[in-house]
């Protein structure tokens, strides 16, 4: 008796069918915004601490003199070549070390900072055409979102992060597309995918990096998990759904399993990716904003307190613990908290990569409008397709100044333009290359599909220019 196709073997069959034709040319420009935006960011984080610790780390990992050989893949930005899974994590890591990079709402998942990274590195390696690895990009972005719609938000309430755990098996899905293997191969790939995969919420006590690693991880691990399947290794058949599956193991809820590979080549989740307009968690970019919009009406008068309502599944994130997220510590708990994010709105009138720097989150008068900032669950929030925020100033003087921002900038509804994606590019790539480097790696995303070699923007992307500042 045959078994009816497990949903990675579903998977797998029509991602090994895909052809570019069967994308809708709105699906593939959208596609080809979404990875230039990721590029842009990973290019900027090129100049951080933390990507050179990265790659100091790799390189001990690797042994004194070791040298990744002939096949290296080149690094964002840091004129560097690794082997095959180092350059698809760091370059995973420089994508999302800045948290600009975009999100899938319903999903509550950061897609492209994985499958980009591992769909570029096989590209690289394999020297794919152009075309081909757009086609390997949006299969593991379809998948992968679709993974973080049917858990509904619960992965976060579980303590995982989705970005990390998902993403993994999105990765194996775009190596395995650029491998050319048999949709066998592919579910297996799936299969191994799910002893691979990981990412854990903890780093949001103390605020510490290792949510940095989490996507260029999986990219690297799905990767990984397509080569083992090349190469003979077999996988669980029921990698979702199965006894032991990712849902039945890392949820205590049943999932929608059924939206995973049901409209599959028929509705399209890459368009209801949502870019980021500023560097932190995406639960803060509302009420940063709402704030952000109080600013001009604001003369400077003492405060009393200030309320954010954001939709309550973001309050543990953003909210929680209150002390520590009224004064944070690093980059990263700054990113990750309402009161500086509605301080910084309030105070600056923005919030930008300039508040991420350490004499923006010390600064004092700052820290003094975050410590009267208490949040609360809005009961009007339509979470998770938007991520609405409402700030609510009370002055000593008895005044109330109030904004709401429903739909938060770049979700549903309320889209980053290409115009902006291309601005937003341009502000962070120029960060680390020569704005005439900048728009050469922006002319070959954007014309990937004519683009002979995927090597041509691997090699662009990787050039290092010790004497540039932005």
């Amino acid at each position: 008796m045959s078994l009816a196709p497990s949903l990675s073997e579903q998977a797998a069959q029509w991602a090994s069918a895909l052809t570019l034709e069967a994308v809708p040319a709105s699906v593939r420009e959208r596609a080809r915004a979404l990875m230039l935006d990721a590029l842009g960011i990973g290019l900027a984080s090129s100049r951080y601490p933390f990507a050179r610790q990265t790659l100091d780390a790799l390189d001990a990992l690797n042994g004194p003199g070791a040298q990744p050989g002939d096949g290296a893949v080149p690094v964002l930005g840091l004129g560097r070549g690794l082997g095959l899974r180092d350059a698809a994590l760091l370059n995973g890591l420089l994508i999302h070390g800045l948290d600009y990079d975009d999100t899938h709402p319903r999903g509550v998942v950061h897609a492209t900072t994985s499958v980009l990274p591992a769909a570029l590195a096989v590209a690289a390696r394999q020297d794919a055409s152009g075309a081909a690895l757009l086609l390997a990009y949006v299969a593991g972005m379809e998948l992968t979102t679709r993974l973080g719609v049917a858990a509904g938000g619960a992965f976060h309430q579980a303590g995982f992060h989705p970005t990390g755990l998902l993403g993994t098996f999105g990765a194996a899905l775009a190596a395995s597309r650029l491998l050319g293997q048999t949709p066998r191969q592919a579910a297996q790939a799936q299969g191994i995918a799910l002893s691979l995969a990981s990412g854990n919420l903890e780093f949001l006590q103390d605020g510490s990096g290792t949510k940095r690693l989490h996507p260029g991880w999986a990219a690297a691990s799905g990767i990984s998990a397509a080569y083992f399947a090349a190469h003979g290794m077999s996988g669980p058949r029921a990698a979702y759904e199965g006894r032991y599956g990712l849902y039945a193991s890392h949820l205590s809820a049943p999932a929608a399993l059924e939206g995973i590979t049901a409209t599959l080549g028929r509705d399209w989740e890459i368009p209801q990716v949502a870019v980021k307009p500023m560097p932190a968690c995406h639960f803060t970019h509302a009420a940063a904003d709402a704030a952000a919009a109080l600013h001009a009406q604001w003369d400077g008068s003492p405060v009393r307190r200030i309320r954010a309502l954001l939709p309550a599944p973001a309050l543990p994130v953003v909210c929680e613990p209150v002390e520590q997220k009224r004064a944070p510590q690093n980059a990263y708990e700054s990113q990750f908290s309402i009161p500086y994010s509605v301080a910084t709105g309030l105070r600056l009138g923005r919030f930008g990569l300039e508040a991420l720097e350490p004499e923006a989150y010390t600064h004092e008068a700052t820290l003094a409008l975050a410590r009267l900032v208490s949040c609360e669950a809005d009961p009007d929030a339509d979470f998770p397709r938007h991520y609405s925020g409402e700030v609510i100033v009370e002055l000593q003087d008895g005044r109330v100044l109030r904004h709401r921002e429903a739909v938060n900038r770049g979700g549903e509804g309320r889209p980053v333009t290409q115009a902006e994606i291309e601005a937003k590019f341009f502000d962070n790539a120029t960060r680390a290359v020569p704005r005439a480097h900048a728009q050469r790696i922006r002319d070959a995303v954007l014309d990937m599909e004519t683009l002979a070699s995927a090597r041509t923007l691997a090699s662009l992307l990787g050039e290092h220019f010790p004497g540039h500042a932005a």
